[in-house]
């Protein structure tokens, strides 16, 4: 018989599940000692950053809120690889990635606690990247057509989106991978599989081998990765981005990692899954790796890590303190901004809505 076509998936990893290095191959990137510091530093704290986001929601000061617990590796992979002109277009959890581009977490509160002036990132280079996206793998989207514009305009900038492996089965993530692979398009498709999509483990979810995989239909490069080696993200990540850049296609990216914590404060996990799958799931907690690796190369050790969490505690106090004096938006403001002249029937619900609370209801 004819073969028509052949393809594999390979799989990246750097570290082992103690931050042992397997290969002696590093990217110049790992070189840098005091960069890749600088990655742990951002990975705890992001951690930091997420126990003090779950203790406001179990406190009653924040919305339901989506945990990142043991996906750091994975975010602050794909934030640290993209330029600053690039542009992230996430769903709902991927914080690391976004701290390290620029976004506050009072902005994140901001978000979660139900005001939308949250989405507005005031700082470089997060301002110019898309809103948190809670509709499942629409974002996909939006990251195929803005990477349509990038190459409609010629402008050497790369589309980034996240998606869960739950999301990589909707309609909206294929549609865009097809486009990006049809017109050529500087976009990476990020699929963050961390087993769970809510309840529904992985391997009921979809019968791929690999989620990677479901790329080359699309004729796009294809890679899996170790998600909790931060190192091994970065070089593929960094791969995909210039092969984008270069106009050389799209790219999907399966970063095999792990959801330690429920999937948002308003599920309980232990409903679903074995208490000991969690535990194997700790065993490759991508924060001990890196902090190994780093302390075996002598440039990171337990009075380092004390000191930089007390710093991170401090920070967050002040961003916690900086999201909970924020004045509250005038009842009007839900009217004022969708269009930009108010219909008459919003008019008139807006007319309502204000003598009421003038009226103090």
């Amino acid at each position: 018989m004819t073969i028509a076509a052949k393809f594999e998936i390979e799989y990246l990893q750097y570290l082992d599940a103690e931050g042992k290095q397997i290969r002696d191959d590093l990217p110049a990137f790992a070189n840098d000692l005091e960069h890749m510091v600088g990655l742990y530093k951002t990975m705890l704290s992001t951690r930091v950053f997420d126990a003090k986001s779950v203790a406001l929601q179990r406190t009653g000061k924040l919305g339901t809120y989506a945990s990142c617990l043991g996906h750091e590796a994975a975010h602050v992979g794909v934030g640290s690889a993209m330029k600053p002109e690039d542009v992230l277009t996430l769903s709902y959890r991927e914080y690391g990635a976004q701290l390290y581009r620029g976004v506050q977490p009072r902005e994140v509160y901001m978000y979660w606690g139900g005001d939308e002036r949250g989405n507005d990132y005031q700082r470089e280079p997060a301002r110019h990247d898309f809103a948190w996206s809670v509709p499942i793998a629409t974002q996909c989207l939006h990251a195929a057509g803005s990477a349509l514009a990038f190459k409609i305009r010629k402008e050497p900038r790369v589309a980034v989106c996240t998606v869960g492996d739950g999301g990589s089965s909707k309609g909206d993530f294929y549609g865009a991978i097809n486009i990006a692979g049809a017109q050529n398009l500087p976009m990476v498709a990020v699929i963050v599989n961390n087993q769970w999509a809510i309840s529904v483990p992985r391997r009921i979810q979809s019968g791929a081998s690999t989620l990677a995989q479901k790329g080359i239909a699309a004729g796009l490069d294809c890679i899996q990765v170790d998600g909790n080696d931060i190192i091994a993200v970065r070089k593929a990540m960094g791969d995909a981005l210039d092969r984008a850049r270069k106009g050389e296609g799209a790219s999907v990216v399966e970063l095999v990692t792990y959801r330690l914590g429920d999937h948002t404060t308003a599920d309980d996990a232990r409903r679903y899954r074995g208490e000991d799958e969690v535990k194997e799931a700790w065993t490759k907690d991508p924060m001990k790796r890196l902090r190994n690796w780093l302390t075996a190369k002598g440039v990171w050790d337990d009075a380092k890590e004390e000191a930089w969490k007390a710093e991170c505690d401090e920070w967050m106090d002040n961003e916690v303190n900086a999201y909970l004096e924020t004045r509250t938006q005038p009842v009007t403001a839900m009217f004022d901004y969708i269009f930009a002249e108010v219909p008459a029937d919003l008019a008139k619900q807006r007319d309502y809505v204000l003598s009421l609370e003038q009226k103090g209801h």
